[in-house]
């Protein structure tokens, strides 16, 4: 049974020894390190050839990869590595890795040709002062064969049992059964489109209602195709904790023993983890002169990951536990174990960030993966955020007071540029007509200085200096890719000194641009929410393909389960606002004792939920009711669901869109009724106004795609704890005189009954352009 490997996979796999070092040193980016590349490649003479292809087998281990450069003349085979500072610095496990890739490269090369020795070199090229530091050896064929052969008995044991892994993984889920003994009504037809998506190749965006079960519905159907579609990764994306725990709670009851054959799926499932979460020295820096879960990490690697592979569903918990047994840190063996598990569970920030690790594992290793994206209307604001960049001037000050000379001086040509920019902007808020160019100048010139003494002296930045550092980093970056998709704007609100501070922001509109790729670079990837929106939105927002299939799902609920009234005669628009709470107060206090249960309130902010709160205090003491605070720790949050308890009767006061607005299961008497007294539209402001503008010149359809649909998205989303399964009966109460216009009514759920009720609403939630799947 044959297993193939990168040169570089296995010699990390193999030759990594010592300490685990993530001291930020300043490393040349990408493209820097391309530049450098060609900057030697260069300086080489004739018959030098670059990316030179090689590839070789020992006992069933298939070696490929490409050496950066050979020189026929000198039989000189070459590592290039571009770094910054003296090359004496660099770490020791770093020169294990890096000798090790070499003399791979050099075995493959004189099995190749037939060579008896070959010379080998490493470059370590300083990407600032352009000098070379060449190290160079001389080694003849056997001992580099005996090398190699070291290095893939190592990795054979390995190899061989990772093949028997995937080829009993893809025997048992060919033959799994679902778990249930029937599928939910419209969990079904979820997963076989989704079955469809991955068997075709293609995205698919399906909304399907709260309480059909989407987690185990989403997970069968891709684990089903793993076999037939040579599926290597299947990678589960949530917004929140919560929705992390589902999946890992799905996964595992898939793996269950099956009732008929008595054998569990040896699938491998891990759960990802913060790393401020996972850490268990926080006080400590990531390096082995400091932390001792750090030091000699690589060493006692191996153990642990053998450890952790035995362990069918690796969560926060278990993964903790094998990591601490064998004294490595936890969130860097997780790190180095999603190369080894089949279902990977994280935030979206673990795919779709600029830095994202899956992202940049899918594409260096090769991976065929299928994505789901989990609550997915939250892409749009959370992808934003990952691509938007600012800088507080009041940050630059505090930066540059205790930063060394040069430092300092570069901060100063930062602190004129910026000026320049703010005799330019007059106003408090104000988009910019194009991007800063001698601003982005001085910010990219800054960052060299502060990397170039980074590299002579080693060590641990000022905290503000730090903090400026990487907010230019980001800064520069996304200004390189800046274009439709993104503003840049300068705020001066709320500012100590508005006369001298300012922030300038590169605020991300669309995310499309960035997302893209990622959705192409997948063999498949679903996003599903109850409230997406429609085709048009989620396509035009977030880059994904024109192929993209779509899906309503029909509800399994009835509109007997759920009475939805709108409260006509009540406004929560903010001129209306103080006007609207005694109202709202008498209505919960008349629909609590119409029937008393437990209620959730939901508002648009702190503020009007807490005068609403108060009113219905002062009318009706006798009513329980508690409040959502602000800032609460995950214990909080939990002490306020668990006031929803069964039998039990109040009114739980929440923030529309905060974190009780989705992902809480409260079914039967848990919840029996929400009220929503809002339309959850964002703010009117002139940040919302310009993506509004941005969004009409791109899409035609500005008002729509900034306000509209988030705000319903919100609302839906709110109603939908109530009604979780095919027995619950509740109420819902739509608080505002706008939900009686027909264009809202048409974005609501089709099974809710509504008068005057909108034909229109299957077109708008599934344009007729949405492609869809063919059975």
């Amino acid at each position: 049974m044959s297993y193939t490997v990168a040169v570089r996979a296995l010699c990390e796999f193999t030759a990594k020894q010592g300490d685990l070092d993530l001291r930020f040193t300043p490393s040349p980016s990408a493209q820097e390190g391309i530049a450098g590349h060609a900057v030697v490649a260069a300086r080489r003479g004739d018959g030098y050839r670059t990316e030179v292809a090689l590839s070789g087998e020992w006992n069933g281990v298939q070696v490929r990869g490409r050496a950066d450069g050979y020189d026929e003349h000198e039989n000189l085979i070459e590592e290039i590595k571009t770094h910054r500072g003296r090359a004496d610095a660099i770490p020791d496990n770093h020169r294990h890795l890096h000798w090790a890739q070499v003399r791979v490269y050099g075995h493959l090369l004189c099995a190749e040709q037939g060579l008896e020795r070959i010379n080998l070199a490493l470059v370590y090229y300083d990407i600032g002062s352009g000098v070379e530091t060449v190290l160079r050896e001389t080694r003849d064929a056997a001992w580099l064969e005996n090398h190699f052969r070291e290095l893939c008995e190592r990795f054979a044991a390995w190899a061989a049992s990772e093949a028997a892994h995937r080829a009993a993984r893809d025997a048992a889920l060919g033959a799994m059964r679902f778990p249930h003994a029937d599928f939910r009504p419209g969990q079904r037809q979820l997963s076989e489109n989704i079955y469809r998506a991955n068997a075709s190749g293609r995205c698919l965006l399906a909304q399907a209602p709260t309480g059909i079960g989407k987690t185990v519905g989403s997970l069968f159907p891709v684990l089903k195709a793993m076999p037939q579609q040579g599926l290597d990764k299947l990678f589960f994306l949530a917004a929140k904790t919560p929705g992390r725990r589902l999946a890992l709670d799905g996964a595992a009851s898939l793996c269950r023993p099956s009732p008929s054959s008595g054998k569990t799926i040896p699938l491998r499932v891990l759960e990802l983890t913060a790393r401020d979460k996972a850490c268990e020295h926080p006080d400590k820096a990531c390096h082995g002169e400091s932390c001792p879960l750090a030091q000699g990490f690589y060493d006692r690697l191996p153990a642990a990951r053998a450890a952790a592979a035995e362990v069918p569903v690796l969560d926060r918990d278990a993964l903790r536990e094998v990591a601490l047994a064998h004294d490595v840190c936890p969130y860097y063996l997780g790190s180095e174990m999603t190369r080894w598990s089949d279902v990977i569970v994280g935030d979206y920030n673990y795919y779709f960030d600029g830095s994202a690790m899956l992202y940049a594992l899918a594409l260096n290793n090769g991976w065929k993966t299928s994505v789901l994206v989990d609550e997915a209307h939250n892409l749009v604001s959370r992808a934003r955020s990952m691509y938007s960049a600012q800088l507080d001037r009041s940050v630059l000050r505090l930066a540059r007071a205790n930063a060394p000379g040069e430092i300092k001086k570069a901060l100063e040509r930062v602190g004129r540029a910026w000026s320049a920019v703010n005799k330019t902007a007059a106003a408090p808020y104000q988009v910019l007509e194009s991007l800063p160019s001698k601003l982005v100048d001085a910010l990219q010139n800054a960052g060299s200085t502060i990397n170039e003494h980074l590299a002579a002296f080693p060590g641990p930045l000022d905290p503000d200096l730090q903090r400026f550092h990487f907010d230019a980093l980001a800064f520069v970056r996304l200004a390189e890719a800046f274009g439709p998709h993104s503003l840049c704007d300068l705020s001066r609100e709320g500012q100590a000194d508005p006369v001298r501070d300012s922030v300038i922001c590169i605020r991300n509109v669309v995310p499309g641009p960035f997302l893209g790729p990622r959705f192409a670079a997948a063999h498949s990837a679903t996003l599903f929410s109850a409230t997406l929106g429609t085709w048009h939105y989620c396509c035009d927002t977030l880059g994904l393909p024109e192929n993209t299939a779509w899906v309503d799902v029909a509800s399994p609920f009835k509109a007997d389960q759920l009475d939805v009234h709108v409260a006509h005669g009540i406004s929560t628009r903010y001129q209306q606002r103080a006007a609207s709470v005694a109202p709202i107060a008498a209505l919960i206090a008349r629909q609590y004792h119409e029937r008393a249960g437990n209620y959730l309130a939901f508002f648009s902010s702190f503020d009007y939920m807490d005068q609403v709160a108060s009113a219905l205090a002062r009318l009706d003491p006798s009513i329980p009711l508690w409040r959502q605070e602000r800032r609460m720790s995950e214990s909080e949050r939990q002490g306020f669901i668990d006031r929803f308890a069964p039998g039990g009767a109040g009114v739980g006061f929440a923030v529309l869109g905060g974190a009780f607005g989705e992902g809480v299961d409260l079914p039967g008497e848990r919840l029996i009724g929400a009220f929503v007294a809002t339309l959850g539209l964002p703010q009117v402001n002139p940040v919302n106004e310009q993506l509004r503008e941005r969004m009409q010149s791109l899409f035609g359809a500005g008002y729509d795609y900034t306000y509209l649909y988030p705000g319903i998205q919100k609302v839906v989303q709110a109603a939908g704890r109530v009604i979780r399964t095919e027995q619950d009966r509740g109420v819902v109460w739509l608080i505002d005189d706008r939900f009686a216009q027909p264009g809202i009514r048409a974005l609501m759920p089709a099974w809710w009954e509504l008068d005057a009720r909108s034909t229109a609403n299957k077109s708008a939630s599934a344009p007729a352009t949405a492609p869809a799947l063919s059975a």
